[in-house]
């Protein structure tokens, strides 16, 4: 998959080409239907599938006091775009210029003029352009108008609720990470490089891989069987390779030490190695119970033994494959 960051800047083999115009955070399976619909359109006629979207997040932009929300950083988002086999990705820095640009000024700088598209698909309600005027009825009306084609498809249900990034994010502050899997269609990762911790899991025997969180998005506080990759950066800098093991992490304040700073701390199973400054993903599978305080040590390293052994048992289907190859519902129910 080629990443292109400027309109101006694309080749004449991608011309002409099928794009799904949109945020995309979370790349679900609402998302999913929406550029698998651009997929075969340009399948069907022979030409490049790509995708359109922003960086950073609109909402980021405009409300960048929020609290976090972003489901899929870029580097995720690249990767996950890369997996569904598109030809291109077109990620336009949201900055002021396209903040302020209209809706008409949108279509004829970047989908006309900057990638000469042949077709564009987007989800339902979705508005762009100064002020959120654009909308599927300017898209239709200029798409007659230049000659490009426009299609809007109809809402993504999962049992007859739609499928949202705003409901994926709920269920993740929960805890309930198995239900916002199956609305993703993938697990849901959460991304960083390995630092220093106050090394107690490593005197109970078991050393965690420190990630800070950062005020980025996470799931709510307990413990999680998760998959854990340590992944190797490539040229455009997302993957290149990535080794998984399976393991346990912990979200939350560490009560038992009176702790006030939400931490996320990984134990991989069966790994040996150094893991500080190194690039790790982890992707969730299921809470195996919710945070609480202990006594002391002792009690607490006899509760992470079960709770490693409850882990195990969770990931036991899953072992050996990628959190992309889970066996997760993807695009369907």
């Amino acid at each position: 998959m080629i990443i292109q960051h400027e309109i101006d800047a694309t080749p004449d083999a991608l011309r002409g080409g099928v794009f799904a115009l949109g945020n995309f955070d979370g790349v679900h399976r609402g998302h999913r239907a929406v550029i698998d619909a651009a997929g075969t359109l340009a399948r069907a006629e022979d030409r490049p599938w790509g995708v359109i979207t922003f960086e950073p997040h609109p909402r980021e932009f405009f409300q960048a006091s929020s609290v976090p929300f972003r489901l899929t950083p870029f580097r995720q988002k690249a990767r996950l775009m890369n997996n569904l086999g598109i030809d291109v990705m077109v990620n336009l820095p949201f900055a002021g210029d396209m903040a302020g640009r209209t809706a008409q000024d949108f279509v004829m700088d970047v989908l006309v003029d900057g990638l000469g598209l042949a077709h564009v698909v987007t989800g339902p309600g979705f508005v762009f352009g100064k002020g959120r005027r654009g909308n599927g009825y300017v898209l239709s009306h200029m798409a007659s108008m230049e000659g490009f084609g426009y299609t809007e498809i109809e809402t993504y249900l999962d049992q007859d609720k739609k499928v949202s990034s705003t409901e994926i994010r709920v269920l993740l502050r929960r805890g309930q990470v198995d239900r916002a899997n199956a609305l993703l269609g993938h697990l849901w990762e959460f991304e960083g490089r390995v630092g220093p911790g106050d090394k107690r899991g490593r005197t109970m025997g078991f050393p965690t891989a420190n990630l800070s969180l950062d005020g980025r998005l996470h799931p709510g506080p307990g413990i999680y069987a998760v998959r854990a990759g340590l992944a190797e950066a490539g040229a455009e800098g997302w993957d290149s390779g990535t080794t998984w093991y399976d393991g346990a992490a912990y979200i939350g304040t560490r009560p038992t030490f009176d702790g006030k700073t939400v931490v996320l701390e990984t134990y991989l199973f069966d790994f040996d190695g150094d893991l500080y400054d190194r690039r790790l993903r982890v992707a969730f599978v299921e809470r195996v119970r919710k945070d609480m305080a202990f006594t002391g040590m002792d009690d607490l390293a006899r509760q992470m033994d079960d709770d490693c052994s409850r882990a195990r048992d969770v990931l036991a289907g899953l072992a050996g494959r990628s959190p992309e190859a889970s066996g997760l519902p993807v695009g369907a129910a």
